[in-house]
């Protein structure tokens, strides 16, 4: 059974959270930009524009410098063929330090950039705008390094690395305003990477992993919904799952990742699932997966297993080739005889 319809040209939508206007795709939260003025970041800042728009922090000293040299390049290749329907934004994501006085500040270093507005504002209002973008990580030091180059009058999104020249982000943004919406690349991305968001979760040993690009993308993988306190269906899935991995044997952690996510990430910390997955003897290639509530809730969202009760939570395992967009569905209590064909279907899709 197909899960999700792959390869049918799906492009990448924010989904919205809290928005303050309904009507709008994006929230149409109030943030102050470099120069004080208080604006509505949909209606005043986005919509009738094509946006590329990035996320910084003015202490950051790793990736931000990067991307404020790139807004400001992007800014003046704009200049050359102007088009007042065409902006640069950076949101801070660390709102609470970040006054526009210091975003001002931070802007200067990078020379003229006429069209590249900064903005910041109450912190609970841009995380939800980052949430609705598909962004939001708790660990600030962890934010995405990409741009996202959009058109919202077609609700056409393109992630773009936060290294790529100026001259290919703007021609990227002049096919958005064309509505052709065409790639930066020859290869067009996966429709998996428009649908799944790249939030960060931590595994059992602490280690952070963007839910798709570092996890998903390119793997054969085998998703459960689990919480560590479950003494009623979760102990079978897993020694099912127990028994596929030894049935696997070399080929887990190479040809097929698990990734069991908590549904209950406040009590399953990083140390309680690596207790957990001693347990049960897990080994490398099957990780358990925790972290912040909001990023949880939004891949449990995408992946429809989210639940308000962890009690409530599926027993289905989601069985999927990001290569070849075959994902397919099978019931975690079944037996290990009669789930392993379905995982090696999945596998050799393709072969």
């Amino acid at each position: 059974m197909t899960l999700i319809a792959f390869g049918t040209g799906l492009v990448w939508a924010p989904t919205v959270a809290a928005a303050t206007a309904t009507s709008d795709p994006l929230p149409d939260i109030e943030v102050q930009d470099q120069s004080g003025r208080t604006l509505h970041f949909y209606r005043d800042l986005v919509k009738g524009n094509v946006v590329a728009v990035n996320f910084i922090f003015t202490g950051c000293s790793a990736v931000c410098p990067l991307l404020g040299a790139s807004s400001a390049a992007l800014s003046r290749e704009l200049e050359k063929n102007r088009d007042p329907h065409q902006r640069v934004i950076s949101i801070s994501i660390d709102p609470g330090n970040d006054t526009p006085k210091h975003l001002r500040e931070w802007k200067s270093h990078f020379g003229a950039a006429p069209d590249w507005t900064l903005v910041t504002g109450k912190e609970r209002d841009i995380n939800t705008l980052l949430r609705a973008l598909q962004v939001y990580s708790a660990d600030k030091n962890l934010h995405s390094g990409n741009f996202l180059l959009g058109n919202p009058d077609t609700n056409t999104w393109r992630r773009v690395g936060g290294s790529t020249a100026p001259g290919v982000l703007a021609q990227t943004m002049r096919e958005l305003a064309s509505a052709k919406a065409a790639n930066i690349s020859a290869t067009p991305p996966s429709a998996a990477a428009s649908y799944f968001p790249d939030l960060p979760l931590l595994d059992q040993n602490g280690n952070a992993h963007r839910f798709y690009s570092d996890l998903v993308k390119g793997r054969v993988v085998v998703i459960s919904t689990f919480f560590s306190e479950c003494n009623a269906t979760c102990p079978m899935t897993f020694a099912q799952l127990a028994r596929i991995q030894t049935q696997l044997g070399d080929r887990l952690g190479q040809d097929v990742f698990f990734l069991s996510i908590t549904v209950d990430p406040l009590t399953d910390t990083p140390k309680k699932l690596k207790d957990y997955a001693r347990q049960l003897g897990a080994k490398p290639g099957w990780l358990f997966l925790s972290g912040d509530q909001a990023n949880v809730n939004l891949v449990l969202e995408k992946l429809g297993q989210f639940v308000k009760s962890r009690d409530a939570h599926s027993n289905l395992l989601l069985i999927g080739n990001e290569k070849t967009g075959l994902w397919k569905k099978a019931n975690g209590l079944a037996s290990a005889n009669e789930l392993l064909p379905i995982v090696a279907s999945v596998i050799n899709d393709g072969h």
